[in-house]
C-alpha cells in the first residue's frame, strides 16, 4: 500500500507544483493580464506545436498507434458528451446555463494535466501513447463543443466551418506535420529537431505554470447547484463508468492511464473562452474550470491510487 500511495503521490503532486507556481507568478504580479495572454497564445501557437511534432516525429507507430484504445476513447467521449446533453436537458432549463454545463461534462484537459500525468507514472517515453490520442480527441472536442454551445444559443451549426479552424489547431497541425515526416521518412537534421525537442520538452512545465496564473474566481452563489452537480459528473462520475468498462473490456497500463487521462482530468481552460465567445454562461463555465482543477489534485490522486491498488498497471 505504500509503494502505490508514493505512485499515486509522485503522479499527482508535480502537476500542481508546477500550478501552483504559476498562482504565485499571478499573485506576486510577475505578469500583467496582457503579458499573460500574450504567453499563453505563444505557448497555444508555438509550444503545442514543437511538441506534438517531435512526439510523433520521434514514436515507433507500430508501438504506439493502438485502434482499440482510439475507438474506445473516441466513442467514450461522444458517448459521455451524448448522456450529458439527454440529462442536462431534462434537468435544466436556462439554454445558456445548458450549453456550459454540457461542455464541462464531456470536455476534459487531457491536454495539460493528462500527458504529464501519463509521463510521471510511466517516463517521458510513454507520451507517445497520449500524444497519438491528442489527434484523435481534440478534433471531437472541438467539433462538439462548437455543435453544442451553437445549439444552445439558437445558432447554426456549419461542419465545413469547423473542421477549416480545427485543421489550424497548432497542436493538430503539429500533429499531421509530425506524422506525414515519419510516414514518408522524411529525414530532419539534428541541429533543427534538437531545438524542437528543447521547446517540446518545456512545453508542460510552461504550460502548467500559465494555467495556474491563468486562474480567476468568478461569482458561484447564482449557479452553485449546477456547479455542484458538474463537478461531481467531470471528477467522480464519468470517470467512475468510463474506466470500469475500460478495465472491463481488459484496457491495463498506459492504455487504461491514457483513458484516466482524457476522462478523469478537470474541465478544460478552453471551455471558458468558447462559452464567454458564444454566449452561454460564461461565469459557470469559468467556475467549472477552477474548482475542477483545484479538486482534481485529491480526486485524480484517488483513482491512480485504486487503480495501482487494483493492480491495473
Amino acid at each position: 500500500m505504500d509503494s502505490n500511495f508514493v505512485v499515486a503521490v509522485s503522479a499527482v503532486v508535480p502537476l500542481f507544483c508546477l500550478m501552483f507556481i504559476g498562482v504565485m507568478v499571478k499573485r506576486l504580479r510577475l505578469l500583467t493580464e496582457e503579458e499573460l495572454k500574450h504567453v499563453n497564445r505563444m505557448v497555444f501557437k508555438v509550444f503545442f506545436f514543437c511538441m506534438m511534432f517531435y512526439n510523433l516525429y520521434t514514436t515507433d507507430i507500430a508501438d504506439t498507434f493502438r485502434p482499440g484504445l482510439i475507438a474506445f476513447g473516441s466513442l467514450g467521449v461522444l458517448a459521455v458528451f451524448g448522456l450529458a446533453t439527454a440529462i442536462t436537458c431534462a434537468l435544466e432549463k436556462e439554454n445558456k446555463k445548458r450549453g456550459a454545463i454540457i461542455q464541462a461534462v464531456f470536455r476534459s484537459n487531457f491536454v495539460l494535466i493528462g500527458i504529464p500525468l501519463v509521463a510521471n507514472i510511466f517516463g517521458d517515453a510513454a507520451v507517445a501513447v497520449p500524444t497519438m490520442m491528442i489527434a484523435i480527441i481534440v478534433p471531437i472536442y472541438n467539433i462538439l463543443a462548437v455543435f453544442c454551445l451553437e445549439t444552445f444559443r439558437g445558432g447554426k451549426f456549419a461542419l465545413l466551418p469547423i473542421l477549416r479552424e480545427v485543421l489550424k489547431n497548432p497542436m493538430i497541425m503539429g500533429a499531421i506535420l509530425g506524422a506525414a515526416c515519419l510516414i514518408l521518412g522524411v529525414y530532419v537534421p539534428e541541429p533543427v529537431l534538437k531545438p524542437i525537442r528543447q521547446v517540446a520538452a518545456a512545453t508542460t512545465p510552461v504550460a502548467l505554470i500559465v494555467l495556474g496564473a491563468s486562474f480567476k474566481m468568478g461569482s458561484s452563489h447564482d449557479h452553485m447547484p449546477q456547479l455542484i452537480t458538474t463537478i461531481l459528473a467531470r471528477l467522480v462520475i464519468v470517470p467512475g463508468i468510463m474506466l470500469s468498462l475500460a478495465i472491463y473490456l481488459g484496457f491495463r497500463d498506459i492504455d487504461l492511464i491514457t483513458l484516466l487521462a482524457v476522462f478523469a482530468t478537470p474541465c478544460a481552460v478552453a471551455s471558458f473562452a468558447m462559452a464567454q465567445q458564444m454566449g452561454s454562461d460564461a461565469d459557470l463555465a469559468g467556475n467549472c474550470v477552477v474548482y475542477t482543477s483545484a479538486l482534481s489534485c485529491f480526486t485524480i490522486f484517488g483513482w491512480v491510487l485504486l487503480l495501482k491498488t487494483l493492480g491495473m498497471f
